[in-house]
């Protein structure tokens, strides 16, 4: 079949790179235009472009799908198949009805479970044991369309979302690649959603990931590790954003009261609604990511200091 592949961040290089290995042909690479990146803030290409070129493979950056100029693209290259990895950008009906098996999308979670656009990070927030990934066709709803496929992953007890969805880009590849080559024999076919277990995953915003330490310590665990890498979870000290990195639970600890510090030979831990917490790498504003005990003897805590 000729597919055009959709994707922007590095989560989406495994399949580009499955599909890219397959009996099928990528006639182009859809991604998001260069955008500023680093301290620099310079333009920069999103890793799909990066690796498109690397293949040869042809890339289309247009700004929004709703150009008739980009929509008379896409009819003129013939796709038969539109798969889709985290692109970014909604796809308008006139786009939809393009390709004749329509667009396939490649969703971290396990369908109707977590739909949106952040399926990681929510389903370790939420305490869940077990995800998966889903291919779906794409329709007008928020991934809402009739399922291809899935894979399940087990969510271990130290997973960041970043960790998570690393395993996931990898076993999803796998799940795409499987799709698209049923698709293409006529041996698979979507079927609706279940209607129950809807669950919503929009997008954490920077104030999302605030840490609030009256809640308990495993909801606090979970936050930060479903936060990290981004947005990020922070907390504020002496006025000043701190940026923390996952927390290790300390249960046998003396309790603590919420944000309440309290610095041993070993840790610097801090109290929660139950069990304290404790730090282990801080980044304060304006420096880099430190050891909490190399913070904490630098800023030399003072009775009534607290994370709030």
């Amino acid at each position: 079949m000729r597919l055009i592949f959709a994707g922007t961040p590095e989560v989406a290089l495994p399949a580009l790179d499955a599909l890219a290995g397959s009996e099928h042909e990528i006639v182009a690479v859809l991604t998001r235009p260069d955008a500023p990146a680093g301290r620099g803030r310079k333009l920069a290409a999103s890793p799909v472009k990066a690796r498109a070129r690397e293949l040869g493979i042809a890339v289309w950056e247009p700004r929004t799908l709703k150009d008739p100029e980009f929509v008379a693209r896409l009819r003129a290259a013939e796709p038969d198949l539109c798969p889709v990895v985290a692109y970014g950008n909604l796809i308008p009906r006139e786009a939809l009805a393009v390709p004749g098996h329509g667009w396939v999308n490649l969703h971290f979670s396990l369908l109707p479970a977590w739909r949106g656009a952040a399926p990681v990070q929510h389903a370790i927030i939420a305490g869940d044991e077990i995800t998966g990934a889903s291919t779906f066709q794409i329709e007008a709803g928020l991934d809402t369309g009739p399922v291809y496929g899935t894979v399940t992953e087990a969510i271990r007890a130290a997973d960041t979302a970043g960790d998570l969805l690393a395993r996931l880009a990898v076993t999803g590849a796998g799940l795409l690649r499987a799709t698209v080559d049923g698709i293409s024999r006529n041996e698979l076919h979507a079927v609706p959603q279940w209607t129950d277990g809807i669950s919503a995953a929009p997008k954490l915003e920077v104030a999302d990931a605030r840490v609030d330490f009256g809640h308990p310590a495993m909801a606090i665990d979970r936050l930060i590790r479903g936060c990290t890498p981004a947005p990020g979870a922070w907390t504020t000290f002496r006025g000043e954003r701190l940026k923390l990195a996952p927390v290790q639970i300390v249960a046998a600890a003396e309790r603590l009261a919420p944000g309440e510090l309290r610095v041993t030979k070993t840790q610097v831990e801090v109290g929660s609604a139950t069990a304290p917490v404790a730090l282990t790498l801080v980044q304060p504003l304006g420096k880099r990511r430190m050891p909490a005990a190399d913070w904490a003897r630098g800023v030399r805590l003072e009775p009534g200091d607290r994370l709030i």
